[in-house]
């Protein structure tokens, strides 16, 4: 097995001390560009081993997190272990941690303990609310920042039209924006570290959850900061544009249309046999049709109810127009684009068979990242790790197996 030839990070090395999703996600990111990810992991395995759906015990979806990763078990609350740690990181560029704040210094691996092995390593901290303030001590999941930072407000039904509560996104967003900041964090760090004229000192890295999603909420704040106006969940809508939404299929496929430039909407007007709208002062410019995008709405709608989902694509592709259906898993898996640009690839997991796994962001064309392997076993590259980056004897790794610090 090979563990750097493959990417633009090929010849990085990454402990990751993570459990759960965001730090995790973070190496991920690494991995999948090349880096050399050493995975530590409790005896008995990350958590995130049991989440989703499972085949034979085994979690799908951790083929695909721990993917690119080496596995190695130990028990942190283990002296030996400390001091294992110590010595990896000594041998590694980067460190990826998501405990609470101080965590790892309970166990002995502040960052200044760390930097002894190796002065110039960076180390990420991804934390529910970051590593100061007064609420750095709370504990946290994505779905805490994504509910403190507005999105699960936004993502809901409009105001008066469910009683049902707030809508997740569907996914780990929260907790997979985290890990995405800490990984451009990480090579930002990195390239301050080892650029022409570089200081070469160690950077550590303050990643909130709450910060992250915080981040990316537009013009949210500038809204109330300067009107006092509080932005309201729109739905499928976007409150800034229109028309733009998810309109109805003749055989029950909600197919998006985002038509909300002027030549795309006059192209749209004449599609569905209304060119009279161009004419309309209160569909005159996008301002105007934002004040009137339910009426809009139910115009276009009542158009696309006569259609098929198929019939729609092509009419509306014909025209140049943005949309597409709404995609299930099974849309996504035979998608021609995302074949054709290795983001659905089938790759072997020797625990699981033939699987799909999503691809490679960013396409480095000049030097791609690879999936080289899937998630491993627990423990699988245990005595590998300890063997060739610390030097142990196989005696030696069977005396640390037998005082339980590693598994």
């Amino acid at each position: 097995m090979t563990y750097a030839d493959h990417g633009p990070l090929s010849g990085l090395r990454v402990l990751e001390i993570g459990h759960f999703v965001a730090a995790p996600f973070c190496t991920r990111l690494l991995g999948d560009l090349g880096a050399d990810v050493i995975k530590i992991e409790p005896p008995g395995g990350d958590p995130v081993r049991q989440w989703g759906a499972q085949v034979d015990g085994n979690s799908l979806w951790w083929s695909i997190h721990a993917r690119n990763k080496r596995s190695l078990v130990l028990d942190l609350k283990s002296s030996r272990a400390a001091e294992i740690v110590v010595r990896l990181a000594g041998a590694c560029d980067v460190v990826v941690e998501n405990f609470r704040p101080g965590g790892l210094a309970r166990l002995g691996l502040a960052d200044e303990v760390l930097r002894r092995a190796r002065p110039d390593l960076v180390i990420a901290h991804i934390s529910g609310f970051g590593q100061t303030g007064p609420d750095r001590d709370r504990a946290a999941f994505g779905v805490i920042g994504e509910a403190i930072d507005g999105l699960r407000h936004l993502t809901d039904h409009p105001p008066g039209t469910s009683d049902l509560p707030p809508v997740r996104v569907g996914v780990s967003i929260g907790d997979s924006i985290a890990g995405l900041y800490a990984a451009f964090g990480v090579v930002c760090a990195l390239w301050q570290r080892d650029r022409d004229g570089g200081d070469r000192k160690g950077r550590s890295l303050d990643i909130a959850l709450t910060d992250s999603i915080l981040s990316l909420m537009e013009g949210m704040l500038a809204e109330y900061g300067r009107l006092g106006t509080v932005r309201q969940p729109t739905g499928s809508a976007i409150p800034t544009a229109a028309p733009s939404n998810a309109y109805p299929s003749a055989d029950g496929v909600w197919i998006l249309i985002a038509a909300n430039s002027e030549p795309l909407f006059a192209r749209l007007a004449h599609l569905i046999g209304r060119p009279d709208l161009l004419e309309q002062e209160r569909f005159a410019g996008n301002r105007h049709r934002v004040e009137n995008a339910a009426e809009l709405d139910m115009i276009i709608a009542e158009w696309t109810r006569r259609h098929t989902a198929d019939d729609l694509t092509r009419r509306l592709g014909e025209h140049d127009i943005p949309s597409t259906r709404v995609y299930t898993a099974a849309d996504c898996a035979t998608d021609v684009q995302f074949r054709h640009r290795g983001m659905v690839q089938e790759v072997e997991d020797p625990i699981l068979g033939r699987l799909l796994h999503p691809g490679i962001v960013p396409h480095v064309p000049e030097a791609p990242g690879a999936i080289r392997w899937t998630g491993p076993a627990v423990g699988a590259h245990t005595e590998e790790v300890l063997g060739e980056i610390l030097g142990l004897s196989a005696g030696e790794i069977a005396a640390l197996r037998a005082e339980g610090v590693i598994g």
